[in-house]
């Protein structure tokens, strides 16, 4: 078995959850109240700039094959799928100066750090695997409630959703399984480690959302 796929059976547990969880089912069906997807919106701007960052630590760390590739992410990041969030903060009647003075939340605050941190510190399959159940996630929920999406009225929910069906995201999704399968064998106890836990907090950040969670004081 290649080492992604024994990590997401070791964390299905905990991706069965997030499949499930209210905020995603509600999402899917379109019956989300808009205040907590705007919230989503501007917590999940602020994690993309953390998970950029993040990319940038680990091409630090690597070997020049695994350099460019991951560089080359970390460009697609910055400007697509950020200008991609200009565009959907806009449809929401938000702009990118709301999502850069709101707070990341204490959820999301923590979910950066340990990516951040996991990269400095650990080994680049290791930084990998923190962001990992992030893409790979997104795919497999869109997979698993994409029926709902036919009976789903809200156009806004809708388009959001079709982007993690689209041949472009499943093979980045792909490449990414396949730059985490190049570790030795030897560090997966420790992937395991990194990979539940990030699967944890992904789980965390649709709940934290679902709650619309601020710092208590």
């Amino acid at each position: 078995m290649k080492i992604s796929d024994a990590l997401r059976q070791k964390a299905d547990y905990i991706w069965q959850r997030i499949l499930n969880h209210p905020f995603v089912i509600e999402l899917y069906q379109g019956t989300l109240p808009i205040e907590k997807f705007k919230f989503y919106v501007l917590q999940d701007y602020n994690y993309l700039v953390g998970l950029t960052r993040t990319l940038t630590i680990i091409a630090s760390k690597s070997n020049f094959d695994l350099m460019r590739k991951v560089l080359k992410l970390a460009q697609e990041e910055a400007n697509t799928e950020l200008a991609n969030y200009e565009r959907l903060l806009e449809e929401l009647g938000l702009t990118i100066e709301d999502a850069i003075k709101e707070e990341p939340s204490p959820t999301n605050y923590a979910y950066m750090n340990f990516m951040n941190l996991t990269a400095f510190l650990g080994t680049p399959y290791e930084g990998l695997a923190t962001i990992m159940p992030c893409f790979w996630s997104y795919m497999e929920i869109a997979r698993h409630h994409e029926k709902l999406l036919k009976s789903n009225e809200n156009s806004l929910y809708v388009n959001w959703a079709e982007v993690y069906l689209s041949k472009e995201y499943i093979e980045l999704v792909e490449d990414l399984k396949e730059l985490l399968n190049k570790a030795s064998e030897a560090e997966f106890h420790r992937l395991e480690s990194v990979f539940k836990r990030a699967s944890k907090y992904e789980y965390m950040f649709w709940d934290m959302t679902y709650r619309i969670e601020r710092w208590p004081i």
